[in-house]
């Protein structure tokens, strides 16, 4: 069964940038097309970004233009550049295959101070 452990989150200011990654157990999630959730306080996780395996990406309206997805296959890690941060990016940040979801991980908390 594939682990995913993320990491990279933290407090920033409004403006700020975060880097968050995604280690995943096995070589299996090389072959899945990679997401990138996030779950804020009360509210339903969402998804943010998506990377497939050759490289086509989507990324959630309020997020295109300051958030970037990547992957490295031989490090079997999916990262989240987020940039321009804002407030309403607040919220626990998940990695999972986006269309046959593995067990997920804890997530890494992403707080953004106004």
């Amino acid at each position: 069964q594939v682990q995913l452990v993320e990491s990279g989150g933290g407090l920033v200011q409004a403006g700020g940038s975060l880097r968050l990654s995604c280690v995943a157990s096995g070589v299996a999630f090389r072959t899945k097309v990679a997401g990138w959730y996030r779950q804020a306080p009360g509210k339903q996780r969402e998804l943010v970004a998506t990377r497939s395996m050759v490289g086509s990406t989507w990324y959630l309206d309020s997020v295109k233009g300051r958030f970037t997805i990547s992957r490295d296959n031989s490090k079997n890690t999916v990262y989240l550049q987020m940039n321009g941060l804002k407030p309403e990016d607040t919220a626990v940040y998940y990695c999972n295959a986006v269309n046959s979801p593995f067990s997920w991980g804890q997530g890494t908390q992403v707080t953004v101070a106004s």
